[in-house]
Protein backbone atom coordinates (compact mmCIF):
# COMPACT_ATOMS: atom_id res chain seq x y z
CA UNK A 1 0.00 0.00 0.00
CA UNK A 2 1.42 3.43 -0.93
CA UNK A 3 0.83 6.68 1.19
CA UNK A 4 1.40 10.39 -0.35
CA UNK A 5 2.48 12.17 2.43
CA UNK A 6 2.29 15.67 0.50
CA UNK A 7 -1.78 15.66 0.22
CA UNK A 8 -3.84 17.85 1.64
CA UNK A 9 -5.41 16.01 4.36
CA UNK A 10 -1.53 14.77 5.34
CA UNK A 11 -0.96 18.47 5.90
CA UNK A 12 -4.14 18.87 7.88
CA UNK A 13 -2.84 16.31 10.89
CA UNK A 14 0.41 17.58 10.85
CA UNK A 15 2.75 15.60 8.85
CA UNK A 16 4.56 18.21 7.26
CA UNK A 17 7.39 16.27 6.41
CA UNK A 18 5.77 15.16 3.17
CA UNK A 19 6.98 12.57 1.17
CA UNK A 20 6.01 8.52 -0.26
CA UNK A 21 5.13 5.88 2.05
CA UNK A 22 5.12 2.26 1.30
CA UNK A 23 3.78 -0.15 3.60
CA UNK A 24 4.59 -4.02 2.43
CA UNK A 25 1.83 -6.13 3.97
CA UNK A 26 2.39 -10.20 4.23
CA UNK A 27 -0.34 -12.41 5.15
CA UNK A 28 0.00 -15.14 8.00
CA UNK A 29 -1.70 -17.87 6.93
CA UNK A 30 -2.25 -21.01 8.98
CA UNK A 31 -1.03 -24.38 6.44
CA UNK A 32 -3.79 -26.45 5.03
CA UNK A 33 -5.14 -29.02 6.94
CA UNK A 34 -4.95 -32.74 5.26
CA UNK A 35 -7.50 -35.11 7.35
CA UNK A 36 -6.62 -38.72 6.84
CA UNK A 37 -9.54 -41.39 7.55
CA UNK A 38 -7.91 -44.74 7.75
CA UNK A 39 -4.23 -45.73 9.71
CA UNK A 40 -2.75 -48.40 7.42
CA UNK A 41 0.29 -48.06 5.08
CA UNK A 42 -1.05 -45.72 2.50
CA UNK A 43 -1.78 -43.30 5.44
CA UNK A 44 1.51 -43.63 7.48
CA UNK A 45 3.31 -42.75 3.96
CA UNK A 46 1.19 -40.00 3.36
CA UNK A 47 1.21 -38.36 6.50
CA UNK A 48 4.37 -38.07 6.23
CA UNK A 49 4.71 -37.09 2.20
CA UNK A 50 1.81 -34.30 3.55
CA UNK A 51 3.76 -32.64 6.49
CA UNK A 52 6.86 -32.55 4.40
CA UNK A 53 4.80 -30.65 1.75
CA UNK A 54 3.36 -28.00 4.14
CA UNK A 55 -0.28 -29.43 5.22
CA UNK A 56 -0.74 -29.87 8.55
CA UNK A 57 -2.22 -33.77 9.46
CA UNK A 58 -5.15 -34.97 11.41
CA UNK A 59 -5.10 -39.07 11.36
CA UNK A 60 -8.84 -41.10 11.78
CA UNK A 61 -9.43 -44.78 12.58
CA UNK A 62 -11.67 -46.81 14.52
CA UNK A 63 -8.72 -49.09 15.37
CA UNK A 64 -6.87 -47.55 18.75
CA UNK A 65 -3.93 -49.99 17.32
CA UNK A 66 -3.11 -48.16 14.21
CA UNK A 67 -4.22 -44.93 15.11
CA UNK A 68 -1.44 -44.28 17.26
CA UNK A 69 1.65 -41.65 18.74
CA UNK A 70 3.84 -44.79 17.65
CA UNK A 71 2.68 -44.54 13.87
CA UNK A 72 2.43 -41.53 13.46
CA UNK A 73 5.04 -39.08 15.14
CA UNK A 74 4.31 -35.96 12.55
CA UNK A 75 0.83 -35.64 12.77
CA UNK A 76 -0.58 -32.82 14.45
CA UNK A 77 -3.98 -34.65 15.52
CA UNK A 78 -4.71 -38.55 16.27
CA UNK A 79 -8.03 -39.60 16.69
CA UNK A 80 -8.93 -43.41 17.54
CA UNK A 81 -12.98 -43.06 17.48
CA UNK A 82 -15.95 -44.24 15.26
CA UNK A 83 -15.68 -41.85 12.35
CA UNK A 84 -18.67 -40.62 12.86
CA UNK A 85 -18.03 -39.95 16.16
CA UNK A 86 -15.50 -38.04 15.07
CA UNK A 87 -15.97 -36.33 12.36
CA UNK A 88 -18.53 -33.32 13.53
CA UNK A 89 -15.45 -32.81 15.81
CA UNK A 90 -13.07 -31.84 12.71
CA UNK A 91 -12.80 -28.42 11.67
CA UNK A 92 -13.65 -28.61 7.75
CA UNK A 93 -14.07 -26.25 5.70
CA UNK A 94 -13.38 -24.90 2.60
CA UNK A 95 -9.59 -25.13 2.93
CA UNK A 96 -9.69 -28.71 4.16
CA UNK A 97 -8.65 -31.49 2.23
CA UNK A 98 -10.19 -35.11 3.01
CA UNK A 99 -8.07 -38.43 2.19
CA UNK A 100 -10.36 -41.27 2.22
CA UNK A 101 -7.85 -44.67 3.02
CA UNK A 102 -9.74 -46.63 5.80
CA UNK A 103 -9.48 -50.33 5.60
CA UNK A 104 -12.72 -51.14 3.33
CA UNK A 105 -14.96 -50.42 1.02
CA UNK A 106 -17.73 -49.81 3.56
CA UNK A 107 -15.81 -47.80 6.15
CA UNK A 108 -14.65 -45.86 3.08
CA UNK A 109 -18.35 -45.22 1.78
CA UNK A 110 -19.12 -44.40 5.34
CA UNK A 111 -16.81 -41.54 5.47
CA UNK A 112 -17.66 -40.45 1.96
CA UNK A 113 -20.96 -40.15 2.77
CA UNK A 114 -19.87 -37.12 5.75
CA UNK A 115 -17.41 -36.14 3.30
CA UNK A 116 -19.19 -35.07 0.30
CA UNK A 117 -21.68 -32.91 2.40
CA UNK A 118 -18.63 -30.39 3.54
CA UNK A 119 -17.56 -27.75 1.34
CA UNK A 120 -13.67 -29.01 1.80
CA UNK A 121 -11.48 -27.86 -1.24
CA UNK A 122 -10.04 -31.88 -1.80
CA UNK A 123 -11.96 -34.98 -1.49
CA UNK A 124 -10.52 -37.79 -2.50
CA UNK A 125 -10.95 -41.71 -1.83
CA UNK A 126 -8.86 -44.54 -2.94
CA UNK A 127 -9.95 -47.19 -5.22
CA UNK A 128 -10.76 -48.26 -9.09
CA UNK A 129 -13.11 -46.46 -11.01
CA UNK A 130 -15.29 -49.66 -11.01
CA UNK A 131 -15.59 -49.33 -7.15
CA UNK A 132 -16.04 -45.15 -7.18
CA UNK A 133 -18.85 -45.98 -9.61
CA UNK A 134 -20.62 -48.65 -7.03
CA UNK A 135 -19.87 -46.30 -4.34
CA UNK A 136 -21.63 -43.32 -6.32
CA UNK A 137 -24.44 -45.30 -7.21
CA UNK A 138 -25.21 -46.61 -3.49
CA UNK A 139 -24.91 -42.71 -2.66
CA UNK A 140 -27.54 -41.51 -4.95
CA UNK A 141 -29.74 -43.81 -3.89
CA UNK A 142 -29.46 -42.37 -0.65
CA UNK A 143 -30.63 -39.15 -1.78
CA UNK A 144 -27.13 -37.18 -2.43
CA UNK A 145 -26.89 -35.13 -5.24
CA UNK A 146 -24.47 -36.17 -8.49
CA UNK A 147 -23.02 -32.71 -8.42
CA UNK A 148 -21.61 -33.15 -4.95
CA UNK A 149 -19.96 -36.52 -6.46
CA UNK A 150 -18.60 -34.87 -9.10
CA UNK A 151 -16.35 -32.77 -6.42
CA UNK A 152 -14.87 -36.52 -5.36
CA UNK A 153 -10.52 -37.42 -6.70
CA UNK A 154 -11.20 -40.77 -7.58
CA UNK A 155 -9.48 -43.24 -8.17
CA UNK A 156 -7.26 -40.71 -5.87
CA UNK A 157 -3.36 -39.19 -6.87
CA UNK A 158 -1.83 -38.41 -10.10
CA UNK A 159 -1.51 -40.95 -12.45
CA UNK A 160 2.43 -41.59 -12.42
CA UNK A 161 2.37 -45.58 -12.08
CA UNK A 162 2.66 -45.87 -8.20
CA UNK A 163 2.32 -49.10 -6.76
CA UNK A 164 3.48 -48.86 -2.98
CA UNK A 165 2.09 -47.29 -0.58
CA UNK A 166 5.05 -44.41 -0.72
CA UNK A 167 4.54 -44.39 -4.47
CA UNK A 168 0.73 -43.96 -3.56
CA UNK A 169 1.59 -41.58 -0.88
CA UNK A 170 3.60 -39.06 -3.72
CA UNK A 171 1.32 -38.97 -6.53
CA UNK A 172 -2.21 -38.24 -3.82
CA UNK A 173 0.33 -35.19 -2.15
CA UNK A 174 1.19 -34.12 -6.17
CA UNK A 175 -2.77 -33.94 -6.68
CA UNK A 176 -2.99 -32.02 -2.98
CA UNK A 177 -0.08 -29.59 -4.40
CA UNK A 178 -1.82 -29.05 -7.52
CA UNK A 179 -5.29 -27.95 -5.63
CA UNK A 180 -3.92 -26.20 -3.76
CA UNK A 181 -1.60 -23.94 -5.89
CA UNK A 182 -4.65 -23.67 -8.27
CA UNK A 183 -2.73 -25.78 -10.99
CA UNK A 184 -5.40 -28.63 -11.36
CA UNK A 185 -7.88 -27.43 -13.37
CA UNK A 186 -6.45 -28.46 -17.03
CA UNK A 187 -5.99 -32.19 -16.04
CA UNK A 188 -8.72 -32.42 -13.96
CA UNK A 189 -11.01 -31.38 -16.68
CA UNK A 190 -9.56 -34.15 -18.68
CA UNK A 191 -9.54 -36.85 -15.43
CA UNK A 192 -13.44 -35.70 -15.26
CA UNK A 193 -14.03 -36.69 -18.99
CA UNK A 194 -12.24 -39.65 -19.05
CA UNK A 195 -13.35 -40.90 -15.62
CA UNK A 196 -17.27 -40.21 -17.58
CA UNK A 197 -16.80 -41.85 -20.38
CA UNK A 198 -15.11 -45.33 -18.61
CA UNK A 199 -18.44 -44.69 -16.38
CA UNK A 200 -20.71 -44.75 -19.22
CA UNK A 201 -18.77 -48.43 -20.18
CA UNK A 202 -19.34 -49.96 -16.61
CA UNK A 203 -22.79 -48.69 -16.53
CA UNK A 204 -24.47 -50.00 -19.33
Amino acid sequence: MSFNLGQDAAYDNGLICGGQLDVFVEPVIPPPHAFIFGAGHISKSLSKAASLAGFSTTIIDNRDTFASRERFPEADEIFAEEYEDVFPKLPVNETSYLIIVTRGHRDDMRVLRLAVATEARYIAMIGSKRKVINVVKELEQEGIARERMERIHAPMGLEIGAISPEEIAISVVAEMIAVRRNAASDWRALSKSVFAGEARKLLQ
